[in-house]
């Protein structure tokens, strides 16, 4: 396939993405959505499922119930059925069923304690993150506006494989583009507190200086969102951002009176440990909040 093809396609899936991001609490038309893109909906699905490695609908309904799964918590008064409105679901009891499938329990037994039990399954996946002694009750976020950030990016999928080599890639690009000031970002496309980490989609972003011009087209483009994020400030070593990640979600995120939102959690390294000699890294996670 031709790059310059290539990049369109892309560009289509990640504007579908965005899209179901911005809409996730109104009932998604697809026809809509073909017609705005100006994209049959046969290549709008299929381009989609070749960039995401999913189709769209199992995209939005995955999306919903990690709104969802955050909702529950946060929300304290809100009842179920509220919820249920909240994430784009016109009845409670298909919201019910279909969080059941996906969580194997009740949206009740999830805020009485089993969404712990549930993230615990996930965590054990990463072998690093079990041995993990780091701590975070002593951290204080500072509440922050960031700026829309445009970035060049490699996606790739699961948290726990290959992404040492996404950044070696991205390492490679900047030094063939000469590109001397620039942020190292990973967004977290899918919240790994819920979702198996192998199923992940980990976007791996470099944001060169405003003024930089790049005249490059080996990588696709988008913006990491704009908004008011909750910043911590962390160090460590490999596995302990996983299990910050779970601290950040299901501990400090539920006491805090803040409610997350649909947008993607994001990371700015510092220190790169998949690019260091040895496995620490420095950087600031920003968590998008609401109050």
């Amino acid at each position: 396939m031709r790059r310059e093809t290539m990049q369109k396609r892309v560009q289509i899936a990640n504007d579908i993405m965005y899209y179901i991001y911005t809409h996730i609490d109104t009932n998604i038309n697809i026809d809509e959505l073909s017609s705005d893109l100006n994209v049959s909906k046969f290549h709008m699905h299929r381009v989609f499922k070749e960039v995401f490695e999913k189709n769209i609908y199992e995209s939005i309904k995955s999306i919903r119930l990690q709104k969802a799964s955050n909702l529950l918590l946060t929300n304290k008064f809100s009842t179920i059925s509220e919820v249920a409105n909240m994430c784009g679901y016109s009845s409670q009891t298909s919201f019910i069923r279909v969080f059941k499938e996906r969580f194997n329990m009740t949206p009740k037994e999830w805020r009485k304690g089993g969404y712990k039990t549930y993230s615990q399954h996930i965590l054990e996946q990463s072998p690093q993150a079990v041995q993990s002694t780091a701590t975070f009750n002593h951290i204080e976020p500072t509440i922050v506006k960031m700026p829309v950030f445009h970035s060049y990016y490699i996606r790739n999928r699961g948290y726990n494989v290959n992404i040492k080599q996404v950044w070696q890639k991205l390492q490679t690009w900047v030094f063939s583009n000469h590109i001397t000031h620039f942020k190292q970002i990973a967004l977290f496309h899918d919240n790994p507190t819920i979702t198996p980490l192998n199923e992940c989609q980990y976007v791996a972003c470099i944001v060169p200086e405003e003024n930089q011009k790049i005249s490059s087209d080996r990588l696709p483009e988008f913006n990491v969102s704009s908004g008011v994020y909750a910043k911590f400030d962390l160090k460590g070593e490999a596995g302990d951002l996983l299990k910050f990640t779970h601290w950040v979600y299901h501990e400090w995120l539920p006491k805090s009176d803040y409610e997350t939102t649909t947008k993607p959690s994001y990371a700015i390294y510092h220190k790169n440990h998949y690019l260091s000699d040895d496995d620490d890294f420095e950087l600031s996670f920003y968590l998008s909040i609401s109050y």
